[in-house]
């Protein structure tokens, strides 16, 4: 799933207007890295679930450099990431739009929550 995602998902993905895209720091590069996401904003928060957890590459890309970008409805914010591991994944997948939290369900095998805080 993993190559699949990388391959050919993402870069699909990264082109449509309307997607919602995370932008990390590689944290060996340096090089900005962007990542297609699903999730919602509640107020000055975007949450979203990581399918893969820590194991996430943009999740470890955050736990060395938070600061993120986030492209929200064709427009990007500034904010900072929080992994929130002590949220119930699954019933934060209740909240967020149903299409991606149906794949984020059924293929993740280490869910966590992650909250960005918009600047």
């Amino acid at each position: 799933m993993t190559t699949f995602q990388r391959n050919i998902g993402n870069p699909i993905l990264r082109r449509l207007g309307a997607q919602t895209l995370l932008e990390t720091t590689g944290r060996v590069s340096g090089e900005p890295r962007v990542t297609p996401i699903g999730g919602r904003r509640v107020g000055n928060s975007f949450w979203f679930v990581s399918e893969f957890g820590e194991r996430s590459q943009y999740v470890r890309n955050i736990r060395a450099d938070n600061r993120v970008r986030l492209r929200l409805h064709g427009h990007w914010h500034t904010g900072t990431a929080h992994p929130v591991p002590d949220d119930d994944a699954r019933a934060r997948l209740r909240e967020l739009p149903r299409a991606n939290s149906a794949v984020v369900g059924t293929v993740g095998t280490d869910l966590l929550t992650v909250r960005i805080d918009l600047d």
